[in-house]
């Protein structure tokens, strides 16, 4: 049966911001929805506003009658759900039909013109922006985005029209599972040796990604990359590109060419280098998908951005705190170095949260290198997720890499009451794990 054949949908780490995804799509569709997840969350008290039961007990004991029967009830989990889960081991041994995530989205993409964007990062911007420029343009598609789009206010978008945006995740080679009509190869940095063990075979897992996707449609990357086909880029040769970069009045402004024709002064809607690059890629997608180059143009300018990606939390006169999600070494530089370009006369403060034992391990010196350009360096412990400690590997191991004077590690606890003795001009918070707890108390203390 296709997932959308069920009744009941159960959804194990149902506070993911992908798998969320997929329950609020199924609990629109119609669809008897609930779900686990170990601890609350502002996205998990959405849900429940919306309708969909959440569970924080790991006991089937308490499941109610609909998500019992076998016969009418799917079960959706992604890898970081643990195995010895008392709640998977009941759905596992009482053979309940249970799918991966990448499974059930792959089904609902494949079944329309996919529009997919895969990277090792840009790619939640990426996506969003094409979502926001194809409906600025008339063709209202859906999307299952990485994060909050502040011009949806959801990481779901229904629209009425056969595309769907999605995010091509290459986490446990999920992407794997797409087929989509327009793809947009953001970056092929290293990341996840967890799981791919080096990076020459995640290049590798990526170039079979791009093949498969060529065979269902168009496929786009960052020129540079080992990828054949259409490329973009920022000032560089490529088919699609922004030419003469420039900031006026605090804004990026670009000229925006396609393959045969060029529109000159676009207003990028947001901050950095890296999103002028992630806007081109997402004007591509959307004039290969029949988007016009005006509407383009518009859509980009008009773009607000997506929760925790170089998200403004504060901005006056006195003081800048910037939330973003950054978690690898190459975000943590492009963070960085726009801010010192947005802010060139201030101090830029880092408040930082490493994200997995092995990701630490596996970049130590590049993170190191990457957060030593701030003016003052605070770290927070490992954010293990799906991990076990590694002996030798913590906060205060990358700490002694860094050359930021008067660095420190801090307990979340302390955080905030020693950034607020410091008194930054621009604070970045920076991190994918649950570092984002900390936004509301510091914008507190500061406007108070």
């Amino acid at each position: 049966m296709k997932a959308g054949e069920y009744q009941n949908i159960f959804f194990l780490g149902i506070g993911g911001i992908g798998v969320s995804a997929l329950a609020r799509y199924f609990h629109a569709k119609g669809k008897t929805v609930a779900g686990y997840d170990k601890t609350d969350s502002p996205l998990i008290r959405r849900l429940m506003e919306e309708g969909i039961d959440v569970t924080f007990d790991d006991q089937w004991n308490h499941l109610k009658d609909d998500f019992r029967d076998i016969e009418k009830t799917l079960i959706v989990f992604t890898p970081a759900v643990p195995k010895n889960l008392a709640l998977f081991k009941y759905f596992a041994e009482n053979k309940f039909e249970m799918r991966k995530r990448s499974v059930v989205l792959g089904e609902i993409i494949n079944a329309g013109d996919g529009i997919a964007v895969a990277g090792t990062h840009g790619k939640t911007t990426t996506s969003s922006m094409a979502a926001h420029i194809l409906h600025h343009a008339g063709i209202h598609a859906s999307a299952f985005l990485g994060g909050i789009a502040n011009n949806f206010g959801s990481n779901l978008v229904i629209g009425r029209a056969k595309q769907v945006v999605v995010e091509a995740d290459e986490y446990d080679r999920s992407f794997m599972q797409l087929h989509p009509k327009y793809t947009a190869i953001t970056s092929m940095d290293a990341d996840h040796m967890d799981i791919y063990g080096n990076p020459e075979e995640m290049v590798a897992t990526y170039v079979n990604f791009a093949k498969q996707a060529a065979e269902s449609g168009t496929v786009i990357h960052r020129a540079g990359l080992p990828i054949e086909g259409p490329s973009y880029g920022v000032e560089v040769e490529a088919d699609y590109s922004a030419q003469n970069v420039r900031i006026e009045d605090g804004w990026y402004v670009f000229d925006l060419k396609f393959p045969h024709m060029t529109i000159e002064g676009v207003k990028a809607g947001l901050p950095g280098r890296h999103n002028v690059e992630n806007a081109v890629a997402a004007a591509a997608l959307a004039y290969l998908a029949g988007a016009r180059a005006q509407d383009i143009a518009d859509g980009i300018t008009t773009f607000r951005g997506v929760k925790r990606r170089f998200d403004f939390v504060l901005r006056d006169d006195d003081r800048v705190i910037i939330d973003d999600y950054a978690h690898h070494p190459e975000e943590l530089k492009a963070i960085i170095s726009s801010a010192k370009s947005l802010f060139p006369d201030k101090k830029i403060t880092v408040l930082f949260q490493p994200h997995l034992f092995s990701r630490t391990r596996d970049f130590l010196l590049e993170f190191a290198k990457v957060l030593s350009e701030a003016d003052n360096l605070r770290l927070l412990e490992i954010y293990p997720a799906r991990e076990e400690p590694i002996p030798g590997i913590t906060s205060s191991t990358l700490l002694k890499k860094c050359t930021t004077e008067g660095a420190k590690v801090l307990s979340k606890e302390e955080a905030v009451d020693e950034i607020r003795s410091l008194s930054p001009e621009v604070l970045l918070i920076l991190g994918a794990g649950d570092i984002d707890r900390l936004v509301e108390p510091l914008v507190n203390a500061f406007q108070s």
